[in-house]
């Protein structure tokens, strides 16, 4: 493999149906290939045409392994983003140069057609961070924006910047353009 680690989002179909493996660590990878079909306007003819495709092999990792063999197959719609990575292959006496990707992110392309979300729940549990951590830590943060934290106002936060109140013209923030 080469030292190329651009990063790089693609839109395509999965063209293999994904694989999955553990290393002897533990580590889950799913591994598949999308197709990414390239078409440009034929300004003669009037009409959209297929110039090419690019293929990629991609493999995820960890969790995102395991949410990746559960929900995609072959045929769906993707975008991803990753690091690219360009390695050369040798098969007999065929030779080429491959394009790989280590995907960060991957999900349906919601362009051409809808999905369902499942909160993985496991996440969850492990999160440490619990969803109302800001209403504590704000009243000891010297950062903290004015008017966030203090327990007198925890449920109701005050408007900062622009916008906030104390000049002419207040008006109520229900009405504001934002």
């Amino acid at each position: 493999m080469s030292d190329l680690y651009d990063t790089i989002t693609v839109t395509g179909n999965v063209a293999s149906e994904p694989q999955f493996k553990r290393t002897q660590n533990g580590v889950a990878i799913t591994s598949f290939r999308v197709a990414s079909g390239q078409r440009k306007y034929d300004r003669q003819a009037e009409r959209w045409v297929d110039s090419g495709t690019n293929w990629y092999t991609v493999s995820v990792f960890r969790g995102l392994a395991d949410h990746a063999f559960a929900s995609l197959h072959r045929g769906d719609r993707v975008i991803l983003t990753g690091r690219l990575r360009q390695r050369e292959w040798e098969s007999g006496d065929k030779s080429g140069i491959a394009f790989d990707i280590e995907a960060d992110a991957v999900g349906h392309d919601l362009l051409w057609g809808t999905t369902t979300f499942v909160k993985d729940e496991r996440r969850r549990a492990v999160d440490p961070v619990p969803v109302d951590a800001w209403q504590t830590t704000a009243d000891a943060d010297a950062w903290a924006a004015p008017g966030v934290g203090g327990a007198e106002q925890a449920d109701v936060p005050e408007l900062v910047g622009a916008h906030a109140g104390g000049g002419a013209g207040d008006a109520d923030p229900a009405d504001a353009p934002f």
